[in-house]
C-alpha cells in the first residue's frame, strides 16, 4: 500500500504519538486508503504527509514532508516482504514484515 500511496518503490515514515504531534502550517485534506486507516495529504500541491490507522494513538509522517527530515534516524526496515527485487535497503538496520494487522 505504500508504494501506491506515495508512488515510490517504498515509503519513509517516522512514527509520532498522536497527542504529541502538531501541525504548525495549513490542514491535511484526509482519505480512507483502506478499512483500517486513513491517509493526509496536502491540499494545494497532493503531497502525501501522514498514515493513522483507526484506534492507534500513533501517526506515521513521510518524512519528505518534514522541515529538518535530516534529524530524523532510521530505526527499522518494515514491510520487507514486499521490498522490491531491485531495491537495496542496504544496511544494518532490523528488518520486519507487516504484522498481521495491518
Amino acid at each position: 500500500m505504500c508504494k501506491r500511496a506515495t508512488g515510490g518503490a517504498f515509503a519513509i515514515l517516522v512514527q509520532a504519538p498522536l497527542a504529541a504531534f502538531e501541525w504548525t502550517k495549513g490542514k491535511a485534506r484526509i482519505f480512507r486508503s483502506s478499512p483500517i486507516a486513513v491517509r493526509g495529504f496536502c491540499p494545494d500541491c497532493g503531497t502525501p504527509l501522514f498514515l493513522q490507522y483507526d484506534d492507534d494513538e500513533l501517526i506515521r509522517v513521510t518524512i519528505g514532508s518534514l522541515d529538518h527530515p535530516e534529524r530524523v534516524v532510521p530505526e527499522t526496515h518494515y514491510g520487507v516482504e514486499s521490498r522490491l527485487d531491485w531495491a537495496d535497503i542496504g544496511s544494518d538496520l532490523p528488518q520486519e514484515e507487516t504484522r498481521e494487522r495491518f
